[in-house]
């Protein structure tokens, strides 16, 4: 294994570049952060630039490596990790860096550190970190938090309809990464989308959709999420068909139509435990 945290690959020149981050893991509810990241490197037709020494920033017993074995014979280990990815946009748009990795279990202060200084040495002087959490919204809510490293960076959050976080207590290393950020200078910006709790083993296509024009009119490039609003229209309609057919999951949603606000970061829902009533949306979908 090679000694550094980060291993580049190769610097691609960029153009005023930004860094947008998506982790696998604890803060990935219905899968906004990690399909948010997956569609972004996709759609954007980014290559690979660098990777995470797994050594430096992960426990395999807590994140065990995924093997394949083959009628008794080993063919592939992969250890847990993340990789850099870059991607070019037209000369008027800001380019993109994208780190798609689980969430690191270990030395978040020395991450967030290395992460900084492969920013400065990329030129990036903007973070934009993504999560997902369960709360007590419907799957029709559009609802994101957020939290900034600066004060005139608030007014821009404000503008885009995020709501301000008031907030103390355990976090995610999120906001290690934006605290070592704004020791810097950088722009930084860490937004979280509130996802329904009745819903599980899905992805929210429809959260994603809103998301993806969100980021990119903070990071200042193009983004088309058609192809992301096409699937939300197929699962949107699934989810409406299965609530006819589930009266005790459809009372809740009806009580839930009834709060507003909805989405307090203050009193938001944790992950259900298996013996509550919620929807596995898998059950309820044709198979492709």
């Amino acid at each position: 294994m090679y000694k550094q945290g980060i291993q580049i690959e190769s610097t691609p020149q960029l153009k005023r570049p930004v860094l947008i981050i998506g982790f696998d893991g604890w803060g990935n509810a219905l899968n906004v952060a990690k399909g948010m990241i997956s569609y972004l490197i996709q759609k954007l037709g980014a290559t690979k630039i660098a990777t995470i020494n797994p050594d430096r920033y992960y426990r395999y017993d807590a994140v065990r490596p995924w093997v394949t074995i083959e009628q008794g014979v080993a063919k592939e280990l992969l250890p847990p990790g993340g990789n850099f990815f870059a991607a070019q946009t037209s000369h008027e748009e800001r380019d993109i860096v994208i780190l798609d990795a689980y969430e690191p279990n270990m030395n978040w202060f020395q991450f967030s550190e290395e992460l900084i200084s492969f920013c400065t040495r990329l030129e990036i002087d903007t973070i934009i970190s993504l999560g997902g959490m369960f709360d007590n919204v419907l799957h029709t809510d559009r609802i994101i938090s957020g939290t900034v490293s600066s004060e005139t960076l608030l007014s821009r959050l404000i503008g885009f309809n995020i709501n301000t976080i008031t907030y103390q207590g355990p976090t995610s290393i999120h906001s290690v990464i934006l605290s070592e950020g704004q020791k810097k200078g950088m722009s930084c910006y860490s937004l979280w989308c509130h996802c329904p709790y009745y819903l599980q083993d899905m992805v929210f296509f429809g959260m994603i959709s809103h998301l993806g024009k969100l980021i990119s009119s903070i990071g200042e490039f193009q983004l088309d999420t058609e192809e992301l609003d096409k699937k939300w229209r197929k699962t949107g309609g699934s989810i409406q068909q299965m609530l006819k057919n589930k009266p005790e999951i459809m009372s809740a949603v009806s009580q839930l139509k009834k709060q507003k606000p909805r989405g307090a970061w203050t009193k938001m829902k944790p992950p259900p435990a298996k013996d509550e009533k919620v929807i596995n949306l898998q059950d309820y979908m044709d198979p492709e």
